[in-house]
């Protein structure tokens, strides 16, 4: 495969540009299951006519390697605009936090269930002692059952923002359908991984535009974090146990 450059670099995968296209390509080792799975999830929220990259195709490279080919957005990360205009960042959070509301307004009912997903994952995490788990299924069980589109990686990392000044919204692997508090809980939870001034503005933002407590969205951090746990970054297990701390013990 004949490459132009390399987009982004993230664990177990490259992006390359590729002409018009951009094409996402996965370890050897990394299970086919989910490299379909991405794509279909993708090829699922462009039914919603959100604005995002089209799949174009799923294919093995000459070296063995699975690949997902989607639309070239040319463009900025919403991130590095952050970064060089910082004189602005409340006009971009509030575009940001637009933006994935405009995501949460859309359903589609083909997306696995984020309960679904979060359960799972707290019964196979090693991290969690038997009455933490507990305690974050039944809190989980308890939280309003919605069915809107949700990103769980949404992050302005993930947003390219074209010449024209309209935003695309990338990398779909982890989507799935649930409550839009649980989506805002990751992604106060990404922000605060970085930069707890931003995760305090993002929760500000959205907890105003959308009209939802920010009491209702906490609920949901004990959970994510235990989602996020499971991943075994370098340098976060601290701050996310920190939050399993939070889990109310009725």
């Amino acid at each position: 495969m004949k490459t132009d450059k390399i987009l982004a670099t993230r664990t177990h995968k490259i992006i390359y540009q590729v002409g018009d296209t951009a094409v996402k390509v996965f370890d050897k080792n990394f299970p086919k299951a989910d490299v379909l799975n991405e794509a279909l999830n993708q090829a699922m929220v462009e039914e919603t006519g959100l604005p995002i990259p089209r799949v174009l195709g799923v294919n093995v490279t000459e070296d063995g390697n699975w690949c997902i080919t989607s639309d070239y957005i040319e463009g900025k990360t919403l991130e590095q605009i952050m970064e060089e205009d910082p004189a602005n960042l409340e006009k971009y959070m509030r575009e940001f936090v637009a933006l994935q509301m405009e995501v949460h307004s859309k359903k589609m009912p083909k997306l696995n269930k984020l309960k679904d997903k979060w359960n799972n994952k707290i019964s196979a995490s090693k991290e969690l002692n038997a009455t933490t788990r507990y305690e974050l299924h039944t809190r989980l069980s308890s939280m309003p059952k919605h069915n809107k589109v949700l990103h769980g990686d949404f992050n302005p990392s993930n947003i390219i923002v074209d010449a024209k000044g309209r935003y695309h919204v990338l990398d779909w692997s982890h989507a799935t359908q649930g409550n839009a508090s649980a989506d805002a809980a990751t992604t106060y939870l990404l922000f605060a991984l970085k930069d707890q001034k931003m995760a305090e503005l993002y929760m500000e933002t959205f907890c105003e535009m959308s009209d939802t407590a920010r009491q209702y969205v906490q609920r949901w951090l004990p959970i994510t974090a235990a989602s996020r746990l499971g991943k075994k970054l370098p340098g976060e297990r601290e701050l996310l146990e920190s939050w399993l701390d939070v889990v109310e013990y009725e």
